[in-house]
């Protein structure tokens, strides 16, 4: 129990140091009492090179070159039909004959009941 209003109360004090005008950083070295960090020295900002200069290119571009007109191709000689294979007639299938009636067997009927 005690070990939780303690953390209550770190969380309180924390917070109310982070609205203030110390950082929430310090405000929690301080509470930790860890020794604050070595600044950075500030580095010198990178330069960008000189791009060189890229030249106007013309508003419209010359024609293009026309190219020769194809000559027509000579036409294949024509291929000679060849006949359709034609299959001869299938023979006829006999017919098949017809099966005989199955006999009804006669059923008994039960007993009457009294």
């Amino acid at each position: 129990m005690a070990a939780y209003s303690n953390c209550s109360i770190l969380f309180a004090i924390i917070a109310l140091l982070s609205l203030s005008s110390i950082t929430t950083s310090r405000a929690a070295r301080s509470l930790l009492q860890i020794p604050s960090l070595p600044t950075i020295p500030s580095l010198p900002q990178p330069t960008m090179p000189q791009l060189p200069n890229i030249p106007n290119f013309p508003a419209a571009l010359p024609p293009l070159p026309t190219l020769p007109t194809a000559t027509p191709l000579p036409s294949l000689p024509t291929l000679p039909s060849v006949p359709k294979m034609t299959l001869p007639p299938m023979p006829s299938m006999p017919s098949l004959p017809n099966m005989p009636a199955i006999p009804t067997i006669p059923t008994l009927s039960p007993p009457p009941s009294n």
